[in-house]
């Protein structure tokens, strides 16, 4: 059934296409062209075809990394990094509050414990300034997410962590090719997540991977997947529509970054919605969502912002629910978690295709902001 409450059927004449920035994913001819290939010559329905080495050769060139090991999603790309380091029953893994749901139960599926530290208010991403005082006697490894556009201090994480003997897991789910302190992201950690799904920036669907320069830690998530055959795989279907996705990353991104810097121009000195931060260094932000701290005290519920601006076509929603409510008997937390539960009542997140379409289109965004605002 058709939903009445998408953009795309609240806001009159297309005008809701032209902000939302129509379908996702696009209609590339190269995509089209790889379908195609991998059809007439039948590498589409293989085991082992040629579509998956290649990506993952490919994967391996771009981050400079000599292991990538494709896998069924990006939620098990998490899981599957864990168990390689290994992080086993009865330990802990810190992540921010304020983390996508899968990543708090890929942590629960191992057996370990999750253990919730705050994320720095001005970006919603994990706060390395609060991250030692979360380790305990059986953490062994830190989750690092980098959302929303916003990125986290890698260069202090991996300090602390060496500090303590923590193994680092870096999940670029959202933020594929982004730059942290003058390095690629997902270099950093023992080992990172990327995620392929239906939504992502490199999307098959569904499927992941895993990277790093680790031997071990590529053997032991090859002796785990491979159950007389690989039972957790990314398809050779899926691979073949990833490869020319991936030679396109770094030019999307660069247009994306440039729309949202005309973004964020057009709105102005508007107080009631204000963009992540930015690292104030050599950092570039990759945005799959364009993430903004909604003033709550504006006198506009979020609600009805959100309302408002869908009813304009602009493709927008609130961030995630955060684990702050979450038992203590599922996890342990340190400190009171003041900007996860902001950032769960405050952020939103402008869906990434728009970002690829003309500056008109753009300026039209900016607008609908501003009028959803409320602001005359």
């Amino acid at each position: 059934m058709p939903d009445p409450t998408h953009p795309a059927r609240q806001c009159p004449d297309g005008l809701a296409r032209l902000l939302s920035g129509g379908r996702w994913p696009p209609d590339d001819p190269d995509v089209r062209d790889a379908l195609e290939a991998a059809l007439a010559d039948g590498s589409w329905g293989q085991y082992l075809g040629p579509h998956v080495g290649r990506l993952s050769a490919a994967l391996t060139e771009f981050f400079d990394l000599p292991y990538a090991y494709p896998c069924c999603s990006g939620t098990f790309a998490v899981e599957l990094a864990l168990r390689s380091l290994p992080v086993e029953a009865g330990d802990e893994v810190i992540l921010a509050g304020y983390d996508f749901p899968g990543n708090f139960r890929a942590i629960e599926a191992i057996g370990a414990r999750p253990v919730l530290v705050d994320v720095d208010p001005a970006n919603w991403n994990l706060d390395d300034q609060q991250l030692s005082a979360a380790i305990g006697p059986c953490t062994r490894a830190v989750l690092v997410s980098h959302l929303h556009g916003g990125l986290v201090r890698m260069g202090a994480v991996l300090e602390i962590a060496k500090r303590h003997r923590l193994a680092v897991v870096e999940d670029i789910c959202q933020a594929p090719g982004a730059v942290v302190e003058g390095r690629l992201a997902g270099t950093w950690g023992d080992v990172a997540t990327l995620s392929f799904g239906g939504s992502k920036l490199l999307t098959a669907g569904r499927g992941g991977a895993i990277l790093t320069r680790r031997a071990d830690l590529y053997q032991r998530a090859k002796i785990f997947c491979e159950q007389g055959n690989h039972a957790f795989p990314l398809s050779e279907l899926q691979a073949a529509v990833l490869l020319p996705q991936l030679a396109k990353l770094q030019e999307r991104n660069s247009r994306r970054l440039a729309a949202v810097e005309r973004l964020v121009e057009g709105l102005g000195d508007l107080k009631s919605l204000r963009p992540v931060e930015k690292l104030p260094d050599s950092s570039v932000p990759v945005f799959y969502k364009l993430g903004f701290r909604y003033d709550v005290a504006s006198g506009r519920p979020r609600t009805d912002f959100i309302a408002a601006a869908r009813a304009e076509g602009v493709a927008i929603d609130a961030g995630f629910r955060g684990f702050a409510l979450r038992s203590q008997k599922r996890c342990r937390t340190s400190g009171d978690l003041a900007g996860c539960r902001l950032a769960a009542e405050s952020a939103l997140v402008l869906h990434h295709p728009v970002l690829l379409e003309p500056d008109e289109t753009i300026d039209r965004v900016a607008a609908a902001l501003v009028r959803a605002s409320g602001v005359a």
